[in-house]
C-alpha cells in the first residue's frame, strides 16, 4: 500500500488493513466500561493489605502479586484509551477517554503507594528472612532491594501518598504538550515557485524535511518553524514546569540534584551518563561534519543550511517501498534470529498490531505500546520511503523485547532500565541493513542503505545525543535556580547544535526551537539513552553475525530477563561491557567506516 500522498484523511476514511485491531484490548467500548469499573473495585484486593506487609512472607507475595495483578488491569484499560488517542487526538470522546484513565491511575497510584513505602520500611534481615520463607519471592527479589536501596530518598508513608494522589497533576505537562501539539497547533500550505501549494502537518513534515528538492524542503521548513515561533513561549512554560517538578522532588528526596534523582531510577551512574554524552558528542563530531560537507558538496549548495541536513544524498534514486514489501526484507533479515523470535514478528506483520496510516490528529513519530498479557501495538505513519522500513525493523524490536520479556516475567520484572530499551529496537535495524548489504549487487542500493544506517545513526547519536545534551544543561541550570525560558532553551539548544556541527553547518532560529519537536523531554533523561541502547547492539551485532546461534541465544536470554538485572549486568548478558568507553568508541568508529565508503562511493562517480 502506497499511503505517500494521503496526508488529510480524517480517521473514519482510513482503510481498517491499515489500522490497528484493537480488539484484542477489548472487542466493545461497553467491555471497556466494564474492565475501568473492575479496576477502581479491584484496588481494594490491593489496599487489603495496608500496614500489613511485615506480617510474613506469605503476606507479602500476596500483595505483590495482587497489586501485579492490578497494574496489568490497568495498562489494558489505559492502553486501549491511548492508543485511541494517538490514532486520533482529534476525537473528542478519545480525549475524555484518556482524562478517565488518567484519574482512574491517580487513583490505582496513590492507593498502591503504601507498598513501596512498607517495604522500605522493613529491615533488610526482615525481607533475607521472608525470601527464605516463601519461595515465591524469589522472582520480586531484585524489586525488593531496589526498594531497599532506594531507602535513603523515601519520605514518610502519608507524604508518599499525597504525592501519588497528585501523579495526575504531575503527569499534565506532558499531556498538555502531546494534546496541543496534535490538536491545537495547524499549520499553514505554502506555495513553490512553480505555483504549486503543499498543506503541512506536524506528521508530514518529515516527508518535506527528507525532500529532494530544495526550494519545498527550505519553505516547508519555513512555514513549520513560524508555528513553532508562534507556541514557544506556552511550550517553554509547559516543559519549565516539568523540569520544576523534577527539581523540587530531587530536593524533598535529599538528592544531590535533578539528574542524581533520575539516573537512580535508571540505575545508571553519573559517570555512564557523563561519559555517553561526552565521548559521542567528542569523538563523532569530525565524522558528521565530513558527512554534511559531502552532502553540501553533492547536492551542490552553497550553504549548508540547519534545514538541508535531512536532505537526500541520492536524489535521483528514492524507491518507493510498499508495506507489504517492507513485511518481507524484515522477515528476511530478522531470519538469523530463530523461530522463537520470528513468530513473534510474523505475529506482528500479519495480524495488525501496526497502525500505519496518515490521518487527522493522529500522533506524530513512531512507538510501541506493549500491555501486559495482551501483545504490543506499533503506531507509525507511512509514506513508502526506505527510512519506514527501518523503522517497521525498530518497533518491531521493541515489539519482540517486551513480548518476551512479558511471556517469562511477572509483570514488576518485565520492564528493563530505559539504559537497554533502545538494543534491542537497534539491533533489528543492524539486522536489517546488514542483509540487504549481503544480498545487493546494486551500488545504488548499497549506497541508499548505508544512507538508512548513517540515519539511524544520526538518529540515536546525534538528534538524541543533543535532545541529552539540553537536557543536561537544563538539569544542572534549574538546579542552580535559573528561570527556564523559551530565550534560555533556544539559545541553549543552538549552542549545542554549532558546538556539534561547527562552521560545517549555518544555524538558525529554527535550529534552536528543535526541542519543541519531541515529548522525549517529558521521559526523564530518557534521550541519551538511545545511544546507550545502540551502542549495546552495534556490538552484539558484530558478534551475532561471526558466532550465529551462540550469541543469538545470549541476547535472546537477555531480552527475556526484563528487569530482573541491572543495565549493566543485562547488557553484559548480551555480551556487551558498557562499564568502559570501549563500545562506545568502537560504535562511533563504525558509524566513520560508513561515512567513510560513502566518500569512496561518490569520489569514485559510482551510482550517480
Amino acid at each position: 500500500m502506497d499511503m505517500a500522498k494521503n496526508f488529510t484523511m480524517t480517521r473514519d476514511e482510513v482503510p481498517v488493513e491499515q489500522t490497528w485491531d484493537l480488539s484484542d484490548l477489548f472487542k466493545t467500548e461497553a467491555e471497556w466500561e466494564k474492565a475501568l469499573k473492575d479496576v477502581e473495585n479491584a484496588i481494594r484486593a490491593v489496599t487489603h493489605f495496608k500496614s500489613r506487609l511485615s506480617e510474613s512472607g506469605e503476606t507479602l507475595i500476596h500483595c505483590l502479586l495482587e497489586k501485579d495483578a492490578l497494574e496489568a488491569d490497568f495498562m489494558r484499560v489505559a492502553t486501549y484509551a491511548s492508543l485511541l488517542a494517538s490514532a486520533d487526538g482529534t476525537n473528542t470522546e478519545n480525549q475524555a477517554r484518556v482524562a478517565r484513565v488518567s484519574s482512574v491511575g491517580a487513583e490505582v497510584q496513590a492507593e498502591t503507594a503504601f507498598v513501596s513505602s512498607e517495604i522500605r520500611g522493613l529491615d533488610e534481615m526482615t525481607i533475607k528472612q521472608f525470601l527464605s520463607e516463601e519461595p515465591g519471592l524469589e522472582v520480586y527479589e531484585k524489586k525488593l532491594n531496589d526498594l531497599m536501596e532506594g531507602k535513603a530518598h523515601q519520605l514518610s508513608p502519608e507524604v508518599e501518598e499525597t504525592l501519588a494522589a497528585f501523579s495526575e497533576v504531575f503527569d499534565s505537562p506532558y499531556s498538555v504538550y502531546q494534546q496541543s501539539k496534535t490538536s491545537d497547533m495547524t499549520f499553514p500550505s505554502f506555495t513553490t515557485s512553480d505555483g504549486e501549494e503543499h498543506s503541512l502537518t506536524f506528521n508530514n513534515f518529515p516527508v518535506y524535511e527528507g525532500a529532494a528538492d530544495t526550494e519545498l524542503r527550505r519553505k516547508a521548513y519555513e512555514a513549520f518553524v513560524g508555528i513553532l515561533n508562534q507556541y514557544k513561549n506556552t511550550y517553554a512554560a509547559t516543559y519549565a514546569t516539568e523540569v520544576k517538578k523534577q527539581v523540587t522532588e530531587a530536593r524533598l528526596r535529599n538528592y544531590d540534584s535533578a539528574t542524581d534523582m533520575l539516573l537512580h531510577k535508571q540505575q545508571v551512574t553519573k559517570e555512564m551518563y557523563h561519559n555517553q554524552l561526552d565521548t559521542i558528542q567528542k569523538e563523532l563530531a569530525p565524522h558528521m561534519r565530513r558527512f554534511a560537507k559531502l552532502k553540501q558538496r553533492v547536492l551542490g549548495l552553497e550553504k549548508m543550511k540547519f534545514s538541508d541536513l535531512k536532505a537526500p544524498l541520492d536524489t535521483d534514486y528514492d524507491p518507493q517501498v510498499t508495506y507489504e514489501e517492507a513485511a518481507s526484507m524484515v522477515r528476511e533479515s530478522l531470519q538469523v534470529m530463530g523461530p522463537e523470535y520470528m513468530e513473534i514478528m510474523e505475529k506482528g506483520l500479519d495480524d495488525r498490531w501496526v497502525d500505519l496510516a496518515d490521518n487527522v490528529g493522529k500522533r506524530s513519530g513512531a512507538f510501541c505500546a506493549s500491555p501486559y498479557g495482551v501483545h504490543p501495538y506499533i503506531m507509525m505513519t507511512w509514506n513508502g520511503s526506505m527510512r519506514n522500513v527501518f523503522t517497521l525493523a525498530h518497533e518491531l524490536g521493541h515489539a519482540g523485547h517486551f513480548y518476551l520479556a512479558g511471556e517469562n516475567q511477572k509483570l514488576s520484572n518485565t520492564r528493563p532500565s530505559m539504559y537497554f530499551v533502545e538494543a534491542p529496537s537497534t539491533m533489528n535495524e543492524r539486522l536489517l541493513s546488514h542483509h540487504i548489504l549481503q544480498k545487493t549487487d546494486d551500488p545504488k542500493m548499497k549506497r541508499l542503505v548505508i544512507l538508512q544506517s548513517l540515519g539511524t545513526y544520526y538518529h540515536n547519536f546525534v538528534t538524541h545525543i543533543l535532545e541529552g545534551e539540553l537536557q543536561r544543561r537544563v538539569y544542572e541550570l534549574a538546579d542552580q535556580g535559573t528561570p527556564i525560558t523559551a530565550d534560555l532553551l533556544c539559545e541553549q539548544k543552538t549552542e549545542a547544535l554549532a558546538n556539534f556541527w561547527g562552521d560545517t553547518v549555518e544555524m538558525d532560529e529554527g535550529a534552536g526551537l528543535t526541542w519543541m519537536r519531541q515529548p522525549h523531554y517529558y521521559m526523564g533523561l530518557y534521550p541519551y539513552t538511545y545511544s546507550a541502547g545502540l551502542t549495546a547492539s552495534t556490538a552484539a551485532a558484530e558478534v551475532i553475525q561471526e558466532e550465529g546461534q551462540p550469541a543469538v541465544d545470549r541476547w535472546l536470554s537477555a531480552l527475556k530477563a526484563g528487569g530482573t538485572l541491572k543495565p549493566l549486568e543485562l547488557m553484559q548478558l548480551a555480551g556487551v561491557d558498557m562499564s568502559t568507553p570501549e563500545p562506545i568508541q568502537r560504535a562511533v568508529a563504525y558509524v566513520g567506516t560508513l561515512v567513510d565508503e560513502l566518500e569512496k562511493s561518490y569520489d569514485s562517480g559510482g551510482a550517480e
